[in-house]
């Protein structure tokens, strides 16, 4: 863990939004820094009022902030930064209006399409007017069932422009799981798109139109939207009760002047979901203003991302990245959006994209960094990455062997973040900055603004330890609330549970004796054999390490009053499960994690379950081998996965 692989030259330290901030409040507080990222932090969380201040004035938010202090309360959540301050979303999201390009646009085959930020801000006031000829008012709700589109970020920019609350789930969602999420919160409006492709495949939206809106009888308007790249809409559907129309339509509508009004910095400005793995997913709805202060703050002084940068994240619109990855307009940078497979007749795909689009920050998740590690491909020969300065990594821990890679086979002078947060807070907890060192296997630091500590059992912070990773500190991205949440019943539970007045996370964690941090994945899914804890990471980054495994899931099992590692992967083709396989997987294990890791039991499957996201759902497969009920099938991407988890006889004895 000590193995230093980057550090930003002086040259790079200097030019950074980072130093930039730090000369801001170094004149304005009169304080000395000198490039100290400890120093730094430690500032602005003993000092969030002119913290926050100061991000809002550094990022040149468009708004009336007030002069009024930070509103503190006895109660985390219901702390209010900038109270009385006004802004709009939008507003500070269309940061020009000129020729330049605002969204690049490919799909899986290669379509390739640029919209400018005069169409886009065209667009966007062309969608804001519509939904007022329609009666939608602030705080009404606008839902979305669209790819990763350009249409998808300009109803988006539409709907919050006016202070509707908007959501959004990919098609990839079936129909209850639509279902499931947008009739906890009644939308009046419905944006779709006909169809959208996956891995070569074609798949109809329009056809599961019919359920979803007789299934949500709040939903009054459709809004459809041909895929781009091809021949479109033959006939516009009609539906009983239902008045459809088209972004066709509305983009050929004569435009007029939308005066944006502001809004509250605490107005509601989207509703996210809680992945459902555990039961109905929750509705977690979110503030205008301190989402926008957060993404401010993490694009510029943590990923430093500058005016005319090329912004990609591997993402579907049902994920908080997609939220994170759209707000990098505000920082004057231009979007690229890719909708489809990232391994479409590639595994590559994404790595062309990055270099043929000379982007700047490159966002994928841990997963396919492993992926293309397993390939064992050297891409420094084929692709030259002249303009990509981060790699932004998350989704799940990025194993050293993936750090190590990066660097060896994709580029050697780049700043890798791996980043950790969640939906919860639409943002990140620790993530990079380029102050520090990027070390093999540890996210560099905290986010600044947010005093994050690691926790034993007795709510003591510890160093060096696996802890329970949590906050101590209010932050303006907490959620407002969970939708239909009477007495923030559920909330509370959520986050507060654990620990007095004090957010925990869910995340199982180490704080580093370098400041930085490992994740060792979901504390609800922590294994503790013989009443010892351990994190599932540590067997997943070894198992990783052998070309033989595809993918691997570790839970645990209650077994004679004590609880036993089982351990399943997909083995690559032309591999099969011997015994000499299965000596070298637990020699591995008990020589570089411990021997309480050793699983009991190795076994091999054909899928693994996992979220719209990707993320791997241990949980699912714990419930099914302990008999108990899944609760919510419609939350995974693939549910058929769960058949070859019942009654396996290995588990018996």
């Amino acid at each position: 863990m000590d193995k230093k692989l980057w550090e930003a030259s002086k040259k790079i330290k200097d030019n950074s939004n980072l130093f930039k901030f730090e000369k801001f409040i170094s004149n304005k507080y009169k304080k000395t820094f000198k490039k100290d990222f400890e120093k730094i932090h430690k500032w602005s969380v003993n000092n969030p009022q002119n913290f926050w201040d100061c991000v809002w004035d550094f990022s040149s938010v468009k708004g009336d902030k007030n002069k009024q202090k930070y509103k503190r309360s006895s109660k985390f959540y219901k702390n209010i930064f900038l109270p009385k301050s006004k802004l709009n979303f939008t507003e500070n999201l269309l940061t020009k209006n000129n020729n330049d390009k605002a969204i690049t646009f490919i799909s899986e085959n290669g379509y390739r399409e640029i919209k400018s930020w005069k169409k886009l801000n065209s667009n966007v006031n062309k969608i804001s007017l519509f939904l007022k000829k329609l009666k939608i008012k602030p705080k009404d709700r606008v839902a979305a069932y669209m790819p990763n589109i350009p249409e998808t970020v300009e109803a988006f920019l539409g709907t919050v422009a006016i202070g509707s609350i908007w959501s959004s789930c990919s098609p990839d969602f079936g129909v209850n799981g639509v279902v499931e999420r947008f009739s906890q919160i009644k939308p009046k409006i419905l944006f779709v798109t006909n169809e959208y492709f996956y891995n070569g495949k074609r798949i109809d939206v329009l056809e599961r139109i019919p359920e979803i809106i007789k299934r949500i009888p709040s939903i009054r308007h459709l809004i459809i939207t041909s895929y781009p790249g091809k021949l479109g809409i033959k006939k516009i559907p009609k539906y009983k009760n239902i008045k459809t129309h088209t972004f066709k339509y509305i983009f050929q509508q004569n435009e007029t002047d939308l005066k944006l009004k502001r809004f509250d910095f605490e107005h509601e400005l989207a509703i996210l979901y809680s992945s459902g793995t555990t039961g109905k997913p929750k509705c977690i709805c979110h503030k205008t203003g301190g989402v926008l202060l957060q993404h401010l703050k993490e694009h510029q002084l943590h990923c430093d991302i500058k005016e005319n940068d090329n912004v990609f994240y591997f993402t579907t619109c049902g994920w908080m990245m997609w939220n994170w990855l759209v707000s990098a307009l505000s920082s004057k940078a231009s979007i690229v959006l890719f909708d489809g497979s990232p391994m479409y007749k590639n595994e590559n795909l994404l790595l062309r994209i990055a270099n043929k689009e000379n982007i700047t920050l490159l966002g994928v998740s841990a997963k396919y960094i492993d992926v293309l590690r397993k390939t064992n491909l050297n891409y420094k020969k084929k692709f030259k990455f002249n303009k990509l300065r981060t790699i932004c990594s998350t989704g799940s821990p990025l194993s050293e062997d993936c750090f190590n890679y990066v660097y060896k086979n994709i580029k050697k002078d780049v700043h890798l973040a791996s980043i950790s947060g969640g939906t919860d807070i639409v943002s990140c907890f620790v993530l990079g900055n380029l102050y520090q060192p990027v070390y093999s296997g540890e996210i560099q630091n905290k986010g600044l603004g947010m005093d994050v500590r690691i926790f034993n059992d007795k709510g003591k912070s510890i160093i060096d330890k696996r802890g329970e990773l949590v906050c101590i500190n209010p932050f303006p991205s907490m959620p407002l609330k969970f939708w239909n949440d009477k007495n923030d019943l559920k909330f509370k539970k959520a986050y507060f549970n654990k620990f007095k007045n004090i957010w925990y996370h869910g995340d199982f964690a180490k704080l580093t004796n370098k400041r930085g941090f490992i994740i060792m994945g979901r504390s609800d899914t922590t294994l503790n054999p013989g009443g010892v804890r351990l994190g599932t990471a540590e067997i997943y980054s070894e198992i990783e390490r052998f070309k033989e495994v595809k993918e691997s899931l570790v839970v645990g099992q209650s077994w004679d009053n004590d609880i036993r590692i089982i351990l399943f992967i997909i083995l690559n083709s032309k591999f099969e499960l011997n015994e000499n396989l299965l000596k070298k997987m637990k020699l591995q294990i008990r020589k570089n994690a411990s021997p309480r890791h050793v699983p009991h039991k190795i076994i091999q499957v054909n899928d693994i379950p996992r979220t719209k996201s990707g993320k791997i759902v241990e949980l699912a497969v714990k419930n099914i081998i302990e008999g108990n009920m899944i609760k919510n099938k419609e939350a995974l991407a693939n549910p058929q996965s769960l058949n070859q988890y019942f009654n396996i006889k290995e588990l018996q004895y």
